[in-house]
């Protein structure tokens, strides 16, 4: 890497960025800085206010983090599982376990106990970072299933004795530590950043092991790619155990010198989205979904708004292919006129619900449905498709606002190399792709060639220098008749649909492809009416109209698809399938193995008889 690399800013933002050795050179560079910039924006539930702190305030608070954990004196390459929502105390803890040699492990809040001591005995993780004290007690029980943990620390409660301490109790330990060992050493960069455990879609989680060699060259990369400014303000609501938020959300915003914004919860997002008025938001494609769904159920049962929307988005999206040189055709007078007119009425309502000033959407992690993309962009919503996997840091290609594609996943990042292998398999090399995965050497060999190239699992195509992914191997579903269908693309078209919140297609070994969909409540009670149907009785989804009803709205979602892949029976459902349950992962990806483990009997209901 050359010493720096010209970062596009603002009359405000700083002219160079310094590509450091390690991630806590990365902070203590950018405290150094700009001292007195905003670094990180979170509401404080005491007071009802939002609080900004400046990097000189995180400088400070991450020293006091890191003399504390120097007090537990734990050997470089330890672990340290951080079990705490978004955060600048998810951040403090990060950056002192960095300084120190040590690797972080970051864990997802909302996961079950069962999953989280797994994850903490197959780290052998020494210190638990853990929000409340309560957390803690629920997880206590499990102890003797990860023995390493010698500290637990709680950001809230008190103590309730044995390894466990409060976070006012632990500093307090640090500040008897010598003042002349405050500044660390700098980690080697093949040194650990993290162990990240995979998403699991199927079976337990895998370690990642990151390097900080690896993280600060997917940075690098991104920002050679993106233009950012140290006035931009992300809005992270991403969980921090996923890799896309630790280096898009949160490792690329110090190098930049942006703002992050922690939002409260999913649930109060778009109130955040208000407030904060962030001009790059990370996320993955449900969350654009939902809000997809959103803007089509507001106009469903009007039909004159409904008519402005179509126009708006065919107008905006003729705007959007002239400007990325596709082939529409030039826009006349009227056209111009009518576009902003439209664009005014409509897509400026639609930009405001996400604040009115992103300048990048940037979606990861799954494949956005087309429909979607096609909306956004043509209401003006710069949405820009990337693709990459917790194994390669994770970015491996991304589209840029000049040069968008929303049908592939853009061109590889500089840097890193692709090539298409077997069955269309997408290999990848480059300084971003994982050491291997923890403790698993057989596994790391089965997707990491001797020469580098790590296997996606993820089938592609590239043409003129652009990714376009066709679905996982592993996923697709070969039904009895021999017909080879690609469950996501079909599941989001499905959810497409205001009615269904959630859905997953089965058909393995079958005779034809069925559809599990969770209903969403609002629109479910509204249709059971006009069907004459309880929507409080649970038998109503059982009726025969309702089967109908449902079908007929999925064979219009679907009817792109060839006749053997379009479901025809449906289970529906007014529960949906969480985290918690362990049916999605921390992604919102769902778990396949284990919803069609849940509903085993239901899916055998309908092939009965076939």
């Amino acid at each position: 890497m050359s010493a720096t690399r010209p970062n596009p800013a603002s009359d405000a933002a700083i002219a160079t960025v310094p590509e450091p050795a390690s991630l806590a050179e990365l902070l203590r560079s950018r405290v150094r800085r700009t001292p007195e910039r905003e670094a990180y924006r979170q509401f404080d539930t005491a007071t009802g206010r939002w609080v900004s702190y400046s990097w000189a305030e995180i400088g400070r608070r991450v020293s006091a983090w890191r003399r504390a954990l120097r007090a537990e004196a734990l050997a470089p390459g330890e672990r340290v599982a951080v079990l705490v929502a978004n955060s600048i105390e998810h951040v403090c803890m990060d950056q002192a376990a960095l300084a120190l040699g040590l690797v972080p492990v970051p864990m997802h809040v909302i996961d079950n106990p069962d999953s989280l001591a797994y994850v903490l005995s197959d780290s052998g993780a020494a210190v638990l970072c853990v929000e409340t004290a309560e957390r803690w007690q629920a997880l206590a029980p499990l102890a003797a299933r990860f023995a390493d943990l010698r500290r637990v620390v709680h950001l809230s409660g008190a103590s309730t004795g044995g390894i466990a301490c409060s976070l006012t109790e632990w500093l307090a330990r640090g500040t008897e530590m010598p003042a002349d060992e405050d500044e660390p050493g700098v980690p080697a960069a093949d040194a650990l950043a993290a162990i990240v455990y995979t998403s699991g879609t199927t079976g337990r989680p895998k370690g990642v092991m990151l390097s900080h060699h690896n993280v600060l060259a997917n940075v690098y990369a991104v920002l050679a790619r993106l233009p950012l400014f140290v006035d931009d303000v992300f809005l992270s609501f991403l969980p921090l155990s996923h890799t896309l938020e630790r280096t898009a959300g949160y490792y690329l915003p110090i190098a930049a010198g942006a703002t992050v914004a922690f939002a409260r919860s999913v649930a109060l997002l778009m109130e955040d989205l208000l407030t904060v008025r962030p001009t790059v938001l990370v996320s993955v494609p449900r969350i654009y979904e939902r809000a997809h769904v959103a803007v089509r159920a507001a106009v469903e049962d009007r039909p004159l708004a409904r008519t402005l929307l179509e126009a708006a988005v065919r107008l905006g999206w003729r705007r959007f292919e002239r400007s990325s040189g596709g082939s529409a055709p030039r826009a006349g007078p009227i056209e111009r006129l009518l576009g902003r007119l439209l664009d005014a009425r409509v897509g400026a309502q639609v930009r405001a619900r996400f604040g009115g000033r992103v300048r990048a959407a940037v979606t990861g992690g799954a494949a956005i449905p087309p429909g979607v993309a096609h909306t956004f962009l043509g209401l003006g919503l710069p949405l820009l498709q990337g693709y990459g996997m917790t194994e390669s840091a994770p970015v491996v290609a991304c589209n840029t606002p000049d040069d968008n594609d929303p049908g592939s996943v853009g061109r590889p990042l500089p840097g890193v190399e692709v090539r298409i292998g077997e069955r269309d398999e997408l290999l990848v090399r480059g300084p971003n792709v994982m050491r291997g995965y923890w403790h698993r050497p057989e596994e790391t060999a089965a997707v990491l060639e001797a020469d580098g190239w790590l296997h996606t699992g993820d089938q592609a195509r590239l043409v003129n220098g652009r990714l376009y992914l066709s679905g996982r191997i592993k996923d697709i579903i070969v039904t009895s008749t021999g017909e080879k269908i690609a469950p996501a693309d079909l599941e989001s078209a499905i959810v497409a649909d205001p009615l269904f919140d959630q859905a997953m297609v089965v058909g393995e070994a079958r005779p034809y492809v069925a559809a599990l969909v969770v209903l969403n409540p609002d629109a479910w009670q509204r249709q059971a009416s006009r069907l004459g149907l309880d929507p409080r009785d649970p038998a109503s989804l059982r009726a025969s109209a309702a089967q109908q009803w449902a079908l007929e709205r999925i064979g219009e979602a679907v009817r792109a698809w060839p006749a053997y892949a379009r479901p025809r029976v449906a289970w529906l459902s007014l529960e949906p399938w969480t985290i918690g349950a362990g049916l999605l992962t921390p992604t919102l990806k769902l778990k396949r193995p284990a919803i069609e483990a849940r509903l085993a009997a239901e899916i055998a209901a309908l092939y009965s008889g076939h």
